[in-house]
């Protein structure tokens, strides 16, 4: 079986064609994700669920961890693309509280695909050395638009990705069985009020909010 180094920066779908096999392998990774766990998976179950060659996977993901990371990479995409801005006049601190812990119960619908994913993206970040924005950058950039920070400076980024580790934190407690799922969506409302609520009041009052 062909394998490929590693250390190689994955390639990136161009064409049309390539993006819809992209999409395939994705797809039946996460099928097979959620019933095996990562552990579970083979990768060469992945290409032929998705009907590829197995040198084609390994192009695209050179290892496990790469492709489980690209699926997080992709859930979080699609969270960014159909999340609505807030309404006038939303409180930004529960909008952000209810964005997180909406994303939370869908994790936790499929345990095991979920804690492959957060395994893998702990040590494969999709988007290093390539175009591609990083899993953690869109996830920080749709928590400052749901918040309705439209210009934010670095200490606001700062904050948010302290709360994205919050939230990771929190989710894998659930995913390890250490915590129960209304603990995280109480523990995910607190660090939003805690970190979230301070700066923004912070903004308010010099005018940037």
């Amino acid at each position: 079986m062909p394998r490929t180094n590693c250390e190689r920066t994955p390639a990136q779908p161009t064409s049309v064609k390539q993006r819809q096999r992209y999409a395939r392998m994705l797809r039946a990774a996460a099928h097979l994700g959620a019933v095996h766990g990562l552990e579970g998976v083979q990768m060469h179950d992945v290409a032929r669920r998705s009907g590829v060659a197995i040198a084609t996977l390994y192009r695209y993901f050179p290892s496990k961890t790469h492709l489980f990371a690209a699926v997080l990479h992709d859930q979080v995409s699609r969270l960014e693309a159909g999340t609505p801005p807030p309404p006038p006049g939303a409180g930004p601190v529960e909008a952000v509280s209810e964005l997180l812990t909406g994303a939370s119960r869908q994790l936790f619908e499929q345990p095991l695909l979920a804690l492959a994913m957060l395994q893998s993206n702990n040590v494969s970040h999709v988007g290093d050395g390539s175009p591609v924005r990083r899993t953690d950058e869109i996830l920080v950039d749709l928590v400052l638009r749901t918040a309705g920070v439209t210009d934010p400076g670095e200490q606001d980024r700062r904050v948010v990705r302290i709360l994205e580790q919050a939230w990771y934190g929190l989710l894998t407690t659930v995913l390890y069985e250490r915590s129960s799922p209304e603990a995280a969506h109480d523990g995910i409302r607190l660090a939003c009020r805690l970190l979230l609520g301070p700066v923004l009041a912070g903004r308010r009052a010099s005018g940037r909010a």
